[in-house]
């Protein structure tokens, strides 16, 4: 997407997920002099005005000064933030909240009319520039202010828009996704360790199964099961091993784990 050279982009909140989005946009060739960090620390504005080359300020001034407005905060700070910096925000600006649970409509109830909302899922992958953000747009989003989610989003990772009624749901299968993918790799290592390998070796072994395994899924587009068919050889190894995932309903424990984390997300939105 290109945006007029006097687009102004804030990003506030510098945690993990904020640098991540800032050194995101900065490697995907997004001028440093169009980007605004919101930060309050000192150590940490210094620090980020050092690596980056961006104007650090506080949460109010570069909500003032942005055209649009990153919102990276934790879900209980996102009221806090929202009442600081409403009394500075203008119809035509664009708010894209990464914080989990928080409807567009809560964040809408707080700003001026006509300021366009947009709510992301991300995911922490983002951290290597293979994120998978889901995004939906408020009720005063057009189709630019969507684009222009896109384009931030799409610095570190894949975008995908969605209705926003099918968020919690994106949240327990991509944005809780890796937590599930990194237990299981822990898993696997550890049983390595059981079978009498060196730890260095299974985490070597796992690691690049599980990447080859999704690079696979990806570049061939064949469906899950189709592969792991092929893998499966009758009465061998592998149709062991599924057989005893199976005794100990591993596909039922995955549906329950994101039942589970679908139902947190509605009860973090009911808060509101």
């Amino acid at each position: 997407m290109s945006l007029p050279s006097t687009h102004q982009t804030a990003i506030i909140g510098a945690g993990v997920m904020g640098e991540t989005l800032l050194s995101g946009l900065v490697r995907a060739g997004r001028r440093v002099d169009t980007l605004l960090v919101g930060e309050k620390r000192a150590e940490r504005a210094a620090e980020l005005e050092e690596r980056y080359g961006v104007t650090v300020l506080g949460n109010v001034a570069a909500a003032k000064a942005a055209d649009t407005v990153a919102l990276v905060v934790k879900p209980q700070d996102m009221g806090e933030l929202l009442a600081e910096i409403a009394p500075v925000l203008r119809p035509g600006q664009l708010l894209v909240s990464l914080a989990a649970g928080i409807t567009t409509a809560y964040i809408e109830a707080r700003v001026p009319a006509d300021v366009a909302v947009v709510r992301v899922m991300p995911n922490t992958p983002a951290l290597v520039d293979e994120g998978m953000a889901a995004i939906s747009p408020g009720s005063h989003c057009g189709d630019a202010d969507l684009a222009e989610a896109e384009a931030l989003m799409g610095s570190c990772g894949k975008v995908l828009r969605v209705p926003e009624k099918q968020m919690d749901a994106v949240t327990a299968i991509s944005g809780s996704g890796p937590a599930y993918v990194f237990y299981v790799v822990e898993s696997m290592i550890e049983a390595g360790v059981h079978l009498g390998l060196p730890r260095a070796t299974a985490s070597e072994l796992v690691v690049q199964t599980v990447l080859g395994s999704a690079v696979m899924l990806r570049e061939t587009g064949t469906h899950p099961a189709v592969l792991r068919e092929q893998v499966t050889s009758p009465a061998g190894t592998t149709a062991a091993a599924l057989r005893e995932l199976e005794i100990h309903k591993v596909r039922a424990a995955f549906l329950a784990a994101m039942e589970a984390a679908r139902d947190r997300s509605r009860e973090l939105a009911a808060q509101d």
